[in-house]
């Protein structure tokens, strides 16, 4: 059925303020084509229809963990807290006053690269939103706000689950520094970042060519507009490429379980082909919780299940892609008795780099329902279309990834699965470790 925006009062608003699409919004489930454009700052700019009525804008730096030095570790996760705080322009209260009143949110999230600021609202007020998030590329760190927030800042980092710390660990055994930064701040460096090293850093990474600006239900060329208008800093921008060492990031606690993290090296997001095969690897691999005549899927499955028949065990494999580096291995829960059985079948099943033909139309299967998913949904579709916009200046439609998965071989498939399996591994581990196997133990 055809629709009539001049019939919706709704609809016919938005069509005058501008804000929209200037079309109806696609149908519940449809996956969205995305426009992008790079402008003259290096900016991106990258938007696609809703399904619903409601309009998202994301502003994406890459100014995440990796780019911290040792000085100013935790500066990425203040970031995402200090985003409820006051700016240069406007107060906290007045931020939160204002987008309540229009029933929208705003929010923002951190993780190893990127720094995302996003608002949402209905489509006939997201002039409202844009006006303050744009206030929150530019940030005030007021130090008495800075100190209000620190019991904040320990709640969150207690709140840390024992398998996030492995994998945290994983990343340092991995790779030192840079994408070996921890997205939680040290716990050495909470209430110690001054305001002048927090805004040093926003200068530093908050500049255009690190910047993408994304929305979904919102015009073209309005957000284009948005977007070349945004006050940000010139600042160098620079970051490490990441470098790759193996070995161990141990931290013993008390209780009787084991929490390991085991991996080598994985692909880059860059490298495209090499980036597919290897997210095929992570849903043929198999993955759940294990139990008697339980998940059997694929060669971790198998592994575990051959290895361990009288214990409960929580696995499931890892696949991290970054920019220039990635990390492809499992992580593994149990208790102490179990955990060296489980690490070393795993590990085996991982160093073989034998994944069979139907493992691989599985995992084919599986990613591309995935795929699907995140870009038929609005909330996901705006996560997808940052990261791609941000790394490469470019979002690929639904079809060219879809039709780029089938194309995936098993050797392509099997090539990953050995270019992990025969690196140097890195190993991550919390909890009772008395039974968890070092690295060199894993050659």
């Amino acid at each position: 059925m055809a629709c009539n925006a001049n019939k919706v009062p709704f609809l016919r608003t938005i069509a005058k303020r501008g804000l929209a699409t200037n079309q109806c919004p696609r149908p519940l489930g449809q996956a969205a084509e995305v426009k992008t454009t790079v402008l003259n700052n290096k900016l991106v700019v990258a938007t696609a229809e809703a399904s619903l009525p409601i309009t998202r804008v994301s502003i994406v730096f890459r100014a995440g963990s990796r780019n911290e030095s040792y000085e100013n570790q935790g500066s990425a996760h203040l970031l995402r807290i200090a985003s409820g705080l006051s700016t240069k322009n406007t107060t906290a209260f007045a931020i939160t006053r204002n987008i309540q009143q229009v029933g929208g949110s705003l929010s923002a999230t951190s993780d190893r690269e990127l720094v995302t600021y996003t608002v949402e609202t209905t489509s006939n007020q997201i002039e409202t939103g844009l006006r303050f998030l744009q206030d929150l590329v530019q940030p005030a760190f007021k130090p008495w706000e800075l100190s209000d927030i620190v019991s904040q800042v320990k709640s969150q980092i207690a709140s840390v689950t024992p398998q996030e710390r492995a994998v945290e660990l994983l990343h340092k055994a991995a790779f030192r520094s840079g994408l070996g930064n921890s997205i939680h701040i040290p716990k050495f460096q909470i209430g110690k970042l001054s305001s002048e090293s927090l805004l040093h850093y926003v200068n530093n990474n908050f500049i255009p060519s690190r910047c993408a600006v994304v929305g979904v239900g919102i015009d073209h060329n309005t957000l284009s507009g948005f977007a070349q208008n945004l006050e940000l800093s010139s600042g160098s921008g620079k970051s490490d490429s990441a470098s790759y060492y193996g070995g161990d990031a141990r931290k013993d606690t008390a209780g009787v379980i084991s929490h390991v993290a085991v991996a080598g090296q994985g692909a880059s997001l860059l490298n495209q082909k090499e980036a597919l095969a290897f997210a095929v690897l992570k849903h043929a691999v198999g993955a759940g919780a294990a139990t008697k005549r339980g998940n059997v899927n694929g060669p971790f499955g198998k592994a575990i299940q051959g290895a361990v028949t009288d214990a409960s065990i929580s696995y499931a494999p890892l696949n991290a892609s970054y920019a220039d580096a990635g990390l492809f291995g499992f992580l593994v829960s149990t208790d102490v008795q179990h955990i060296g059985k489980a690490v070393d079948a795993l590990t085996r099943a991982l160093k073989s780099g034998s994944v069979s033909s139907n493992d691989v139309n599985r995992g084919k299967a599986l990613l591309k329902a995935a795929l699907l998913e995140s870009y038929a949904t609005d909330s996901s579709l705006i996560n997808e279309i940052s990261v791609q916009a941000v790394h490469t200046k470019q979002v690929h439609n639904i079809e060219a990834l879809l039709s780029a998965v089938d194309g995936v071989t098993q050797q392509d498939v099997q090539q990953a699965a050995k270019k992990a399996g025969s690196s140097k591994l890195s190993v991550g581990a919390v909890g009772n470790l008395a039974n968890v196997p070092y690295a060199s133990d894993l050659s």
